[in-house]
């Protein structure tokens, strides 16, 4: 029984002895605050859900249709490129996402890879045509069918080929 004091001590001691994580603030100015944990959940929170993955997406997918409307192959490829990158990512914080995405990303994609590289204005048109309506296919699996994709009218980035 004497010895029940000095195991609760000795258990205290121990634990108290533990290195305790630093709060340290990180980023300009400190902007990152918390435990490491709680710094994970800012920086989750940060990159957002999958409406900032769909904000590069539109972007993406205007570019896309600038570079193919100039005949701009590698502008055109290049894009591309990013909006599997850009989906891919937002699939990993939202993968529930990933079966109403999945013959975009298996299916649509390549065949738009495949279309660039045959730099055939025409065919682009068409591919681009099936694109966009696989864009809405995909809102409508996730039941956002209210997010209607059209093929862009006016360029607004001021990048010109």
């Amino acid at each position: 029984m004497k010895k029940l004091p000095i195991l609760l001590l000795s258990t205290f001691f121990i634990y108290a002895c533990q290195p305790q994580e630093k709060s340290t603030a990180v980023g300009p100015e400190g902007w990152l605050e918390g435990t490491t944990e709680e710094k994970l959940d800012e920086v989750a929170h940060q990159l957002g859900g999958f409406s900032r993955t769909m904000v590069e997406v539109s972007y993406r997918y205007s570019e896309l249709y600038w570079a193919g409307m100039d005949e701009n192959w590698g502008y055109a490829d290049h894009q591309v490129e990013h909006i599997i990158e850009a989906m891919e990512d937002g699939l990993k914080r939202r993968p529930v996402r990933a079966e109403s995405s999945e013959s975009f990303m298996e299916e649509t994609l390549p065949m738009m890879e495949e279309i660039i590289k045959k730099e055939n204005k025409e065919e682009f048109i068409k591919g681009f045509q099936m694109l966009t309506s696989a864009c809405n296919a995909c809102h409508a699996k996730e039941g956002e069918s209210f997010i209607m994709i059209q093929t862009p009218e006016n360029r607004t980035s001021p990048v010109r080929f």
